[in-house]
Parts: structure tokens; C-alpha cells; sequence
């Protein structure tokens, strides 16, 4: 009942909290991801429900079902029980979507290693996770050579296996010093493998044993609420953590972004991001297996030349990637050439969208339904996303909104209260999503999920009246200068007017008199020229005095995480190691 008293409508007037809940018609999904796949086999076992271009192979819904359950045989002959943990160390490919979809369907916990990884880190993550089956790409070739030889990483850390027999069943296993809990190795290049290794095209003898009803049997007892995956944070501070997720996190996220592009059954998605991410394994392959779409591998890694040519090949409709990887398709030399009238929408994800290179995207890839979305491993991975057909100015400077059946509130990071909208704090999610815990490491599970189940994301975040969520910055990217906090994002969006700059990327460095100074990184666009004293004409009308960058390097590239984020401590270190004195 609304009243006209003047102290009542003040009253209302005020500033609603920072908390959001996404209601939703559609239910949660109570299947495991096993089920999942057989139920998509028996609706369309002939609609093509995989393919990877670089390998030249194609499987409809009904052979990657029989591939997969042969797979998850031969994982069994090979002594792997529920619980136990398989690891996949391997760029895109088939396999690797063969290896998720068949520790799956037995309730082996499935370990994504990063491809970037060296012998170290490697080892870090098979010890922490006490993984018992690895299967590895021999190596990665780029432009005829070997840039990873990743045979050669794992024999650094296992010697043993460039001379022992592998072994042939549950009864003999691999015995290596160093890694004690490694039982059986499979390598998918047959010409790379050592003495110790599998190759994965012995694994359909291998399963011939197991009997098909032993398999079924098995997935008849899992639960949706087992755990089925690890995949291990960037570690920028500290050893990486392991972020546990079960078939009802994953499977549901998957199917709820898919849902957010009005993904259609049969309809195309090429999937450039990296399979051990979140974006690719779980955006992209449980979104395709949950809508029964079709998921596209343009390349083994990214490249825009293969992804463009896959799109208009295959008529995707559909296209991931991080920002990086739109302006490198954009600016390619041939980008004119190919033919990408096919495309509806896709995601842009994985760090700041900028404002210009979005509009790019829907004007000349014709993705006039492209989607932002937003997330973190420990949500696996997304919360908010913008919808297809949200206002332009939402989908360029936000990310969208509550996903279905998760909450996300905005609150003080000191005191821990909701902010009211319009004031920026730490974005925290809970629900279905939030993961299970970070494995075998309670105090940082504690330190990352509260008593009252939400997730703390550490990233700094301002909801507006509607509920749009704008991320301006981390809580440890913002620059603190002279009592002031500036957020990155709001001068790197203002950056990315400027004509000649193709991307930049802004951050604090250490400053005597300010505390903090703002530094930026730019790539210009190819054959601009612009220089540090232009471009802080260029703000100096536009932007507060204190948000123009005082130190201003020309890169022709960001260091980078495999999956594209850009990596803004080694700017920081670096810069700070050049200025100073």
C-alpha cells in the first residue's frame, strides 16, 4: 500500500541493499554427468555432438556415449575406484572430453593440470591431489617445433618410467619414488611414450575384460552430490589450492549458461578456451551436453586464424573467448575473408570486457546476442551473466545479472555488512554452485567460505537498481593514491576510446609521496603511433587529474595465464623494478 506521507516516501527512497536472489521456473538438474550423457545419447544418438578440427574427428551423441563408456572400462581394468583421482595434462583435443566424460561416468575425480605447467608445479598437484591415473599429451608442437615436452616434465619427476614395463592390471602397478600414489600412465602420443606409459589407443583392449554391466552397475550408485573435480587456483599467492566441484555444480552451471544464450539443441559452439578451465570444460562442453548442442575444437591452442576458419566451416553459432583472444580475431590480417554470418551469440568472459572491443564483436562477428558472464573456479565457475536481449549500455558495462537459483550479496570487506546499491565492496555468491572446498586443505576452505555458506570472491563489485553488477576492480588491484582508491577498470574502460589503442592494462606501482601511482600498460592498434605524453593529453580534459596515468610502457603483449587472464602482479613487479632508483 503506498502512503503520501513525505517522511514514508523518503523513507522508501532509500538506497536498497546490495542482494540479489536469481528465482527461477527452471529446476536444478538432479543427474550426474554420467546420466546426463546417456540420456543426450538415447534423444539424438545421430546428431553430431563433438568435433575437433585440428584432429580431423567427428563423434555423433551415440558414439562419444560408446567411446566414453569404453574409456571409463578401461580405467577400471586399470584399478580405479570411486574417489579415486585421474589427471588430464593435455591441450584441446577429443581425448580430453573423452577423459572428463568417462571418470564421470565411474565417480573418478577428474584433475585438470594446466598445460603451462612445469616440473614443480606438476608436482605440487599430483602429490596434493594423490592422483593414482595420469594421461599427458606427449608434447605440444607450435610452428614445427616442441614448445612443452611434457613426457620429458613428468620422466624428470618419475625416472622409472622410461624403464619400466607398464603395467597391465590392478595387481601391478607403477612403483615411482617420487610419486608414490601414481599407479598407470597413458600417453596420447604413441610415438612419445616411454616404456612406463600406456598409449591411449591400447585402452579399448584394455577395457575389453570389463563387462558393460560392471560399468552400469558402478554409475547406477553414484550421487550427484560426489565430488568429480579438481582443478587447481593460479596460485599467485601461496601453493595452488584445489577447488573440489561435484556433478550438481558443474553440470547445473553448464546448463544454466547455456540457458543464458538461449543455446538451442543442435546449434554449433567453438570453443577456443582452454579445456582445463572452467570455461572450457564447463561453460563449454557441459553447456553443449546439457542443451545436446554441438562442441566445436578449433585448435589444440588458441589461434585466431583456426578459430575464425572453424566458425565459418562448421557455421557455428556460437563463439567463446576471452577479450584477448576477440581482438586478436578481429585484428587479424584475413578477418574479412571469413565468412561469420552464422553466429548468433557466445561468451565473453574471463577478465575485463572492454566497452569498445563488445561493440566490435556485435557489429562485425554479428553476435548481436553475445553474452558477458562472470565468475570464479570456486563457483564453478559463473554467477552473473547478461542476458541475450539486455539493453546495450548493461551488456558493455556490466555482467549481467543473477544466475538461477544463486544469491550474491555486496558488502563492506572490513566490516562485513551489506552495502547499499550503487556502492562498491566484495562480491560474495552462495548456493548450488559454490564449491565443496578446497581438497585436503580445511583452513583455506574456511577462509574462503563463511559460516553462512557464502563465497568470498575477493573482487570488488557495485549492483545498481535493477540488479546489473559491475565489477570495478580486486580488492587487491585497487590503487590507493594519496587517500584516494582508483579502480583500474574505470580507467582502462575511458582508455579504450582512444583510437589508437587497441588494449591497456592499469595498475598501481609504488609512489613516496602518493603511496601509489597509476601505471598502464597499452598495445597500440597496429601501425598507430602514440606516445606516453599523448596519451595523457588525451585524458587530462576527460578524466580527474588523479586518474591519469603518471607512468605509461608500450608492450606488444601482457603476460598472461594460459586461459587468457592477464597476470597484473609481474606488471607491477616489473614496472617497479624499472623505476627504481
Amino acid at each position: 500500500m503506498h502512503s503520501h506521507d513525505p517522511g514514508a516516501s523518503a523513507h522508501a527512497q532509500a538506497p536498497a541493499p546490495s542482494y540479489v536472489s536469481g528465482i527461477s521456473e527452471q529446476p536444478l538438474l538432479g543427474l550426474t554427468i554420467g546420466d546426463c550423457l546417456d540420456a543426450a545419447a538415447a534423444a539424438c544418438p545421430e546428431r553430431e555432438a563433438l568435433v575437433s578440427c585440428h584432429q580431423n574427428l567427428r563423434y555423433t551423441y551415440a558414439e562419444l556415449r560408446a567411446e566414453a563408456d569404453r574409456i571409463a572400462r578401461a580405467l577400471l581394468a586399470m584399478g580405479v575406484e570411486r574417489g579415486d583421482r585421474v589427471g588430464i595434462w593435455s591441450l584441446n583435443c577429443a581425448e580430453w572430453a573423452l577423459t572428463q566424460l568417462a571418470s564421470a561416468k565411474i565417480g573418478a575425480i577428474l584433475v585438470n593440470l594446466n598445460p603451462a605447467y612445469r616440473a614443480r608445479e606438476l608436482e605440487h598437484a599430483l602429490l596434493q591431489s594423490g592422483l593414482s591415473v595420469l594421461v599427458l599429451q606427449g608434447a605440444h608442437r607450435a610452428g614445427g617445433e616442441i614448445r612443452s615436452h611434457y613426457v620429458d616434465i613428468l620422466c624428470q619427476l618419475a625416472p622409472e618410467l622410461r624403464d619400466t614395463p607398464a603395467p597391465h592390471n590392478e595387481q601391478r602397478r607403477l612403483d615411482c619414488a617420487s610419486l608414490p600414489q601414481l599407479r598407470q600412465v597413458v600417453c596420447l602420443d604413441p610415438e612419445l611414450a616411454t616404456p612406463g606409459m600406456w598409449h591411449w589407443n591400447e585402452l579399448h583392449a584394455i577395457a575389453e575384460p570389463v563387462p558393460t554391466e560392471r560399468l552400469a552397475a558402478l554409475q547406477a550408485e553414484l550421487q550427484f552430490d560426489d565430488p568429480i573435480n579438481i582443478q587447481y587456483t593460479s596460485g599467485t599467492t601461496g601453493a595452488p589450492k584445489g577447488v573440489t566441484l561435484t556433478h550438481h555444480n558443474i553440470l547445473n552451471n553448464g546448463y544454466f549458461v547455456g540457458a543464458g544464450m538461449n543455446l538451442q539443441p543442435a546449434e554449433r559452439v567453438v570453443i577456443p578456451v582452454p579445456l582445463y578451465h572452467c570455461f572450457g570444460m564447463v561453460m563449454g562442453n557441459l553447456a553443449c551436453l546439457t542443451h545436446r548442442a554441438t562442441m566445436i575444437y578449433p585448435n589444440a591452442a588458441f589461434d585466431p586464424a583456426a578459430t575464425l576458419r572453424a566458425v565459418e566451416t562448421e557455421r557455428a553459432d556460437a563463439l567463446y573467448g576471452v577479450p584477448t583472444m576477440f581482438i586478436a580475431e578481429l585484428e587479424h590480417p584475413e578477418f574479412a575473408n571469413f565468412d561469420l554470418s552464422s553466429l548468433r551469440t557466445g561468451i565473453m568472459a574471463g577478465s575485463n570486457c572492454p566497452v569498445e572491443v563488445m561493440k566490435r564483436v556485435i557489429e562485425r562477428m554479428h553476435m548481436e546476442e553475445v553474452t558477458i558472464a562472470y565468475g570464479m573456479t570456486e563457483t564453478s565457475p559463473v554467477s552473473l551473466q547478461t542476458r541475450t536481449d539486455a539493453p546495450l549500455e548493461k551488456r558493455v558495462a556490466t555482467v549481467g545479472t543473477i544466475h538461477p537459483h544463486l544469491e550474491v550479496k555486496i558488502i563492506d570487506p572490513a566490516s562485513g555488512q551489506v552495502l547499499p546499491r550503487g556502492t562498491s565492496g566484495e562480491l560474495c555468491t552462495r548456493g548450488y554452485s559454490v564449491m565443496q572446498g578446497y581438497w585436503d586443505n580445511d583452513a583455506a576452505t574456511r577462509q574462503a567460505i563463511d559460516t553462512h555458506g557464502w563465497m568470498h570472491s575477493g573482487d570488488l563489485a557495485m549492483m545498481d537498481d535493477t540488479g546489473y553488477v559491475a565489477i570495478t576492480g580486486r580488492i587487491k588491484d585497487m590503487i590507493i593514491r594519496g587517500g584516494e582508491n582508483l579502480y583500474p577498470r574505470e580507467i582502462e574502460e575511458f582508455l579504450y576510446t582512444h583510437p589508437a589503442i587497441s588494449d591497456a592494462q592499469v595498475f598501481g606501482v609504488p609512489d613516496d609521496h602518493y603511496g601509489e601511482a597509476v601505471a598502464v600498460w597499452i598495445r597500440l592498434v597496429e601501425g598507430a603511433e602514440l606516445d606516453a605524453e599523448g596519451v595523457r593529453a588525451y585524458c587530462r580534459e576527460r578524466i580527474a587529474h588523479h586518474k591519469i596515468p603518471r607512468h605509461v610502457k608500450f608492450v606488444d603483449d601482457f603476460p598472461m595465464t594460459v586461459s587468457g587472464k592477464v597476470q597484473k602482479f609481474r606488471m607491477r613487479q616489473a614496472m617497479s623494478d624499472e623505476l627504481a632508483p
